[in-house]
């Protein structure tokens, strides 16, 4: 049990990249269940969420 830790591994990337694609597809799935400018309201409102969050 008095064995040193070893390092792990970073899933920074991996982390982003998963992240990228579910937002990419649940995009168009909203785009093709509701439009476009369903997308857009829901990029804004994700957009509007980050900046709240960043100024905390």
């Amino acid at each position: 049990m008095s064995s040193p830790v070893n390092r792990v591994e970073n899933y920074t990337t991996t982390c982003l990249v998963l992240g990228l694609v579910n937002l990419l597809w649940i995009f168009a799935a909203i785009w093709a269940l509701f439009g476009f400018v369903w997308v857009l309201f829901t990029g804004w409102v994700l957009n509007l969420g980050i900046t709240r969050l960043a100024r905390r």
